[in-house]
């Protein structure tokens, strides 16, 4: 068999379980990566390449939108603040996990994060009493792991290296759980997969370390923390947190995306974050601190605590459009390791069978396994190249030809002393005499005495394609191979039929956890019960009457008001009211402050059809289904996303409606809805409830009254002040009702006399006052054209001395033997119970 037979594409479908990602995936790669056309670049465990949609989609957002400093709090810092979060969250969602369980803390990249930890580690010195702390790691290890060693040396901690073979051969048979008599904490790093060979370790041995059944935790005592180096397995792997806890997991994200680079992340298990001590403290990590006395309190919230000064923004902002850019060209992780673990297994299996004339090995590879599945062995082959004597070919001379031929290769130890030595056999006399022979790490000295001080090393990404196998096995054969070129059939035929297969695998589901949530029950249904007037209910005072004048729904938070006469309630307050957002194309929430036009939109809800309709000058009407049916569930992508801080689970609504948005906005949006299944309470409880009141996107509350009364001394108040000033047109109550954007209207009470009040009575349905309203510049954006002005918060503000707040919250109780299904009526009369001094 030739080289080209044995190169050709059918030999490699008889390796590959899995090629590309549907669609014509060459022409995905000639559209993304056309300079690397012409280029077999095989370096991605270095660094992988980046799509160009990514910086498209990238200068487009950082060209069109303004982001300051996330510590500051104008609204282009607050647009950079929201936007990191929702970043934060994303990069959780991806490694299956959210805040609660896990804090993303951002870094310069995986070498910072793992200092982080070793310097805030609560490292404790042997005394008479306990040996004290030790830091254990595998000799499989990154430099940048086994560092940790000059830091915890300078403390007096033992350092002690574990061989992949002691780590459980010298496992105790049963766990052996946490020693409540010694808290001792001591800490254990390894890596999800070798950064040399590409071999995956098993992702139990977090728990088994924790637990305390795996060597060497086993047989010392205290409490046992695992780091789990994951730079080089998440680029091609999928990490469940959820089955895998351990305590921190330092990441690159160019090692994913190709770029940003310079930006990494250690991911903090909260349970673990508490113990984390920091000695230096730079800016915005601060809750308070004095300058003159040694006075320092740390940032309650943990990311805020361990980034010192500004983070790099802009580069977190970049890594929302390299998720998109991954997920929209390979559709999931999973796919991108059947993918490259295809490419790898063919190119280990025609390396490894490849012969000289004389019938001796081309190569000899650096593996534990023979490739049989993607669960063990990444995307890695290791090796030297071996001359028809047995000889190793030194690495330097195979990158000098590899460049030759423009193909990428990594030569060298790649900062992995421990696998290099034991994969090549090298003592540690051997290395002490490599330097003194004048051989350094990074250097072309390939050969001491005759013996390998490295090996060459080819990786896959996502994008990689068969004809970079080909050309590069093309390459050896052409080079290095002593003719004719003969293979080992015996060889090859064995490893063609140990066809891996990954399929049933548990540890790596084949779609993502986003897409696959059972979700469960659609949104409860609020009957209608016609009934106006007022109840006076059990209350001892029952108060005057008052008139509900309006009722206003928001279906999409922050666009216009929908006015309604009959409308019933819901389980979150007004049916349907702020169900729905507007987001950018980095999934962060569009509001007024960030753009007015949103006021232009005017959504109406036709409850007999169950039908959204968005509506907007010049635009044709669309509609959107109302109801979170379950084919939305199979259709559209979950998604997260932040309101005041709360972290929110969304159904996105469809390319149409986004379409529909961002046309009119002019810039790229998508239209989400909250899950039916999702609650989020509200924060300030009402004193009297049991419960927290459940939330749909509104800020605060479940409803946001006004009274009329307070609206006409505003109004009076702008008329006095615009008599003396050009060019401001008066506005009229309806106006400024309008621009407070309030869900119930109010007549028949004093100016702010609403402020005073504890609990309402509409119907048969109770109210409780949850607070006063503070207002913001929103409120001068008029809702009729987009326009902003000072008013009416100038006057508001004049008013009250400096309070800017116009309007009470309220959240519904249901009355005793009521089921809540109510209706709200405008024109009803409303019963107002005052506090009680």
């Amino acid at each position: 068999m030739d080289i080209h037979t044995l190169c050709s594409f059918e030999s490699f479908q008889q390796c590959c379980s899995q090629y590309g990602y549907g669609g014509n995936f060459r022409d995905v790669v000639e559209q993304e990566f056309r300079r690397s056309k012409g280029v077999t670049y095989l370096d991605h465990a270095a660094a992988t390449l980046y799509p160009e949609s990514l910086l498209r989609d990238y200068f487009r957002d950082i060209s069109t939108n303004l982001y300051g400093n996330p510590h500051s709090h104008n609204p282009s810092s607050s647009l950079t603040h929201d936007t990191v979060e929702q970043v934060r969250d994303r990069v959780l969602e991806h490694f299956n996990t959210t805040s609660k369980e896990y804090s993303v803390i951002f870094t310069s990249g995986c070498t910072a994060a793992l200092k982080l930890v070793a310097e805030s580690f609560p490292w404790s010195s042997e005394t008479e009493r306990d040996a004290g702390s030790f830091f254990c790691y595998l000799t499989d290890s990154h430099t940048s792991v086994v560092g940790i060693r000059g830091l915890t040396s300078a403390l007096g901690v033992v350092a002690l290296p574990v061989s992949p073979q002691e780590l459980t051969t010298m496992a105790k048979d049963r766990v052996q759980g946490e020693d409540v008599f010694c808290q001792t904490p001591h800490l254990f790093c390894y890596p999800a997969q070798s950064n040399f060979s590409g071999r995956k370790y098993p992702l139990s041995h977090v728990r088994g370390i924790q637990a305390r059944r795996l060597y060497p935790a086993c047989d010392l005592r205290g409490r046992w923390f695992v780091l789990l180096d994951a730079a080089s397995y998440v680029s091609c792997s999928s990490l469940n947190l959820q089955v895998c806890p351990a305590d921190f997991i330092p990441i690159s994200f160019y090692k994913i995306f190709g770029f940003p680079t310079g930006l990494g992340a250690l991911l903090v298990r909260n349970d673990a974050a508490g113990m984390l001590k920091k000695s230096y403290f730079g800016g915005g990590t601060a809750a308070a601190y004095l300058s003159g006395e040694d006075y320092y309190v740390q940032a309650k919230n943990i990311s805020d605590r361990f980034e010192d000064g500004t983070v790099s923004f802009l580069e977190i902002i970049a890594l929302n459009h390299a998720f998109e850019s991954l997920y929209r060209i390979t559709g999931s992780i999973h796919n991108i390791q059947q993918h490259t673990f295809g490419l790898a297994r063919y190119t280990y299996t025609l390396l490894s069978s490849l012969c000289h004339g004389n019938g001796r090995p081309v190569a000899q590879i650096y593996t534990e396994g023979q490739f049989e599945s993607p669960i063990t062995q990444g995307p890695i082959v290791n090796f030297n190249l071996l001359d028809s004597s047995g000889q190793i070919i030194g690495y330097s001379q195979v990158d000098r030809m590899a460049s030759l031929y423009n193909i990428h290769v990594r030569t060298g130890c790649f900062c992995n002393t421990g696998a290099c030595q034991a994969f090549l056999g090298i003592t540690n006399q051997q290395m002490k005499r490599n330097l003194q022979a004048g051989h350094v790490c990074g250097d072309n000295m390939d050969l001491v005495d005759g013996q390998p001080t490295g090996s060459v090393r080819v990786s896959f990404g996502y994008m990689s394609t068969f004809e970079d196998c080909q050309k590069f096995l093309k390459f050896v054969a052409e080079c290095f191979v002593e003719k004719p070129v003969t293979v080992d059939q015996v060889r090859l035929q064995k490893l063609k039929t140990a066809r891996a297969s990954s399929e049933g695998s548990n540890e790596h589901p084949s779609v993502e956890i986003s897409n696959g949530e059972n979700h469960k029950g659609a949104e409860k249904k609020s009957s209608e019960v016609s009934q106006k007037g007022f109840r006076h209910g059990d209350s001892k005072s029952p108060g005057e009457a008052y008139t509900l004048t309006n009722i206003y729904i928001y279906p999409i938070k922050s666009c216009g008001a929908y006015e309604v006469h009959d409308w019933p309630l819901g389980p979150l307050g007004l049916l349907y009211d702020r169900g729905w957002m507007v987001v950018n194309q980095n999934g962060v929430c569009l509001s007024q402050k960030r753009e007015t036009r949103l006021c232009l939109i005017r959504p109406q809800v036709h409850l007999p059809s169950k039908t959204l309709f968005l509506q907007a000058s010049g635009m044709d009407t669309i509609s959107v289904p109302l109801e979170d049916e379950v084919r939305l569930h199979t259709n559209s992508r979950v998604c997260n996303s932040k309101v005041c801080g709360d972290r929110v689970e969304m159904m996105d609504c469809g390319d149409e409606a986004a379409s529909w948005l961002s046309d009119f906005l002019g810039q790229p949006c998508r239209l989400i809805r909250q899950r039916s299944d999702y609650t989020r309470e509200m924060k300030r409880r009402p004193a009297e409830a049991a419960d927290s009141p459940l939330l749909s996107l509104v800020n605060e509350a479940q409803y946001l009254m006004i009274n009329r009364a307070s609206v006409k001394l505003i109004q009076d108040l702008m008329s006095s002040r615009q008599d003396g000033c050009e060019g401001d047109q008066l506005l009229d109550t309806q106006s400024v009702i309008r621009r407070f954007r309030a869900n119930l209207v109010i007549a028949g009470a004093e100016p702010f006399e609403e402020d005073n009040w504890s609990h309402l009575i509409i119907g048969n349905t109770r109210f409780m006052v949850a607070g006063q309203c503070g207002r913001c510049q929103m409120i001068g954006i008029d809702q009729d054209t987009g326009t902003k002005t000072k008013e009416p918060l100038f006057s508001l503000s004049a008013y009250r001395a400096g309070k800017v707040t116009f309007g009470v919250y309220l959240s519904h109780q249901s009355p005793e033997g009521s089921t809540g299904a109510n209706v709200l009526s405008a024109d009803s009369l409303i019963q107002a119970e005052p506090h009680k001094y």
